[in-house]
């Protein structure tokens, strides 16, 4: 016969690798796409960083021109910085000697610092030497019935030793419009005497802060804000947001935001500027959904792919591995031949001829299990041990010398019934009725034995008495409940037989109330070794490897004791009903 050509397994794998590159393809496409967008988010945070840097600037200045506008009015220094004692001093002349010109000349110094800032200031000169007060504020009205006194902040000023104070962000009360604004505030005192003369107040509008964005988009404008050491808005579009909890308000998610901070220098002040993830991939979604798209097609033409070589190589694979599944179960008839050119097929015609050969080896061991069967229930039908002829005649002999003739009839008639029983060859299953009768015939000839000191208890249902069993499984255990347990009890032994249904099968427990055992001797016992070495009958392994052969390894004896709380030897077997 010529042997087609084999297609070798290992050209299918190359078929395969070859369509599996279109993954790496994928993965670099998406990883192209997401790194793209990184390098865009890292440009994007580079820019905003530098934004926010330069806004800090220009922050820090308009806050550092206030403290110099409270130092130097504080100090005296006129508008030409002369150092002279003569009209050096027109803030503290003011606040000595409250008259117009004193008043004129701290009003023009002061309205020259404001001139210089864009108008954006407001000054505010509270008198605590008994004189007036003096406001100069160029764009907004001042409310002349405020009183500063009355202020938690000021209070607190002026119980503590500090000499200057910044207020974040606050409504300036001192102006009828109540604007928001940043304030700084100082004491002033004598510089001859060191008294305390008054305080001055620079207050800033907030709307500074617009003049200084002005470098920002309009879009950004909304997403910058200033928040102090304690979390709150100090500056926001929404005049509603100042003065709220940041965390609670308008934190913005790192995870779907780029945000960039940056701390000012003048004040514990922290800047945040942050632009959605969304807005800076706009252009590439159209990337995106290219991508997806040919994601899609290349998945859906890998999988068809896939299938197809799928198919192709696993198909003589199942074949094979139902094949196998039938020579486990023993049916070797239904195996069936896989035509493929390739090692799985050479693979298939060698397991093929392999079955045959297990067919015939298991048709053969079977057989031989049948043959050693037959032989091993011929032997069980031959053997009565010779001891118990001993130990029987032995008490016919005391009998008679007691000259007990009516023990002698009743324990020969057992003897005869248990011979014959023994002998019989008319199958390997009796019922249990004839299996109970046996064990009545030999509890009758132990009594003789050990003075009637047996008792026996049946709980049996009728119905079951009719079930059939293997001969002479009953009685090898009751011998050991005896010779084992009983034997050396000074009271009366009760050996109790009880039969249930459960399920399909039926449970035999031989219950005694001996001494018991322990797990040593019970492994001892099914194994043959204490039998073994008294010769006190039939083995409890053979009964086990019996009811094996007969119906398999879920059937068998179990052995459950205690030492000094007896025995229960429990027989699992199928439910076999009597035949007719």
């Amino acid at each position: 016969m010529r042997h087609s050509r084999l297609f070798p397994i290992k050209y299918k794998i190359m078929v395969i690798c070859i369509t599996v590159i279109i993954l790496p393809v994928l993965v670099m496409t998406i990883s192209s796409y997401y790194s793209s967008e990184r390098l865009l988010a890292q440009n994007y945070t580079n820019l905003l960083t530098d934004l926010a840097k330069q806004t800090n600037i220009r922050i820090d200045e308009f806050l550092k021109e206030i403290e110099k506008i409270t130092l130097l009015a504080s100090n005296g220094l006129s508008d030409n910085l002369s150092a002279t004692h003569e009209g050096s001093f027109p803030i503290q002349d003011f606040l000595r000697e409250g008259d117009e010109q004193n008043e004129i000349a701290a009003y023009n110094i002061l309205m020259n610092y404001i001139m210089m800032k864009d108008r954006v200031f407001s000054i505010y000169l509270y008198n605590l030497n008994g004189g007036q007060n003096l406001f100069v504020s160029p764009n907004q009205p001042i409310d002349p019935d405020f009183k500063v006194a009355n202020e938690l902040w000021f209070k607190k000023f002026m119980h503590d030793n500090d000499r200057t104070i910044t207020l974040t962000t606050r409504i300036d009360e001192q102006l009828e419009n109540k604007i928001l604004a940043v304030s700084h505030a100082r004491k002033i005192h004598d510089v001859a005497s060191g008294e305390l003369l008054g305080v001055i107040v620079v207050s800033i509008d907030i709307k500074f802060i617009e003049i200084v964005n002005r470098n920002l988009q309009e879009g950004l404008r909304s997403r910058f804000m200033i928040v102090d050491e304690n979390d709150k808005i100090v500056y926001n579009v929404n005049d509603r947001l100042i003065g709220t909890l940041f965390r609670d308000n308008v934190r913005p998610p790192e995870s779907l935001n780029v945000v960039v901070t940056s701390p000012l220098s003048q004040q514990k002040w922290t800047t945040y500027l942050y632009m959605p993830l969304d807005e800076l991939t706009a252009d590439g979604k159209i990337l995106g959904h290219n991508l997806v798209t040919l994601s899609i097609v290349l998945v859906l033409f890998a999988a068809i792919i896939s299938i197809f070589l799928s198919h192709v190589i696993t198909t003589p694979i199942k074949k094979l591995l139902r094949n196998i599944s039938l020579v486990e179960k023993g049916q070797f008839e239904q195996v069936e031949h896989i035509r493929s050119r390739d090692e799985i097929g050479h693979l298939s015609v060698r397991f093929n001829k392999m079955s045959h050969e297990l067919k015939r080896m298991v048709e053969r061991m079977q057989q031989e299990e049948i043959e050693k069967a037959k032989a091993e229930m011929r032997a069980l039908h031959d053997q009565i041990k010779p001891h118990f002829l001993y130990n029987t005649l032995g008490s016919v002999k005391w009998i008679a010398s007691m000259q007990q003739a009516e023990k002698i009839v009743e324990m020969t008639d057992a003897l005869i019934s248990m011979l014959r029983y023994a002998t019989r060859s008319d199958g390997t299953l009796v019922t249990i009725r004839e299996e109970i009768d046996n064990i009545a015939n030999y509890v009758t000839i132990q009594n003789v034995r050990y003075y009637d000191c047996i008792q026996m208890k049946y709980e049996i249902e009728d119905r079951l008495l009719d079930y059939r069993m293997p001969k002479m499984i009953l009685q090898p255990i009751v011998e050991n409940a005896i010779f084992h347990g009983l034997a050396e009890l000074e009271e009366d032994g009760v050996i109790t037989i009880r039969i249930q249904p459960r399920g399909s099968d039926i449970v035999i427990e031989v219950c005694d109330n001996g001494i018991g055992m322990d797990q040593h001797t019970i492994q001892n016992f099914m194994e043959d070794k204490l039998e073994a070495d008294k010769g006190t009958g039939i083995g409890l392994h053979n009964v086990q490897r019996r009811i094996q052969l007969h119906f398999g390894k879920p059937y068998g004896i179990q052995v459950a004791s205690q030492i000094g709380e007896g025995t229960t030897f429990i027989i699992l077997l199928p439910a076999i009903k009597e035949t007719l």
